[in-house]
């Protein structure tokens, strides 16, 4: 700051600074982001059902879209991932019957958006 502006200056001055912002917000926000898919993974992993373990290690995240504004994170299962939808739910057993559900994905995914909230406040801050 310090900066000591004409007049006639002032608009190209103001719009420097506000794209200045919008630069760091956005860098902010990606990483807030990246930091989010990888705690969502982390909880679904902690929280998943373990009879092996083979499918809570099967959890990761992967960035699927970036632009200059935007970046997306895909948290999913490699190679399990048909037991994802089975295991949160519940399903029928063959002979009658349900079983048990183990609810480890939706926990994770609104522990995710409360955590991503705190950074994006936190970045904004800065």
């Amino acid at each position: 700051m310090g900066r000591t502006v004409r007049v006639d200056e002032m608009a190209d001055a103001i719009n420097e600074l506000l794209e200045e912002y919008s630069d760091l917000a956005t860098d902010g926000m990606k990483s807030a982001v990246q930091k989010s898919a990888k705690f969502v993974k982390e909880e679904i992993s902690a929280n998943a059902p373990r009879q092996t373990g083979a499918y809570a290690k099967s959890w990761t995240s992967k960035k699927t879209q970036e632009d200059s504004t935007s970046v997306q994170y895909t948290v999913h299962s490699k190679n399990k991932y048909q037991l994802a939808h089975l295991l949160e739910n519940g399903h029928a057993l063959r002979g009658g019957g349900r079983t048990k559900a183990y609810p480890h994905i939706a926990p994770a995914e609104e522990a995710g958006q409360t955590y991503l909230e705190n950074l994006i406040e936190e970045a904004l801050k800065e």
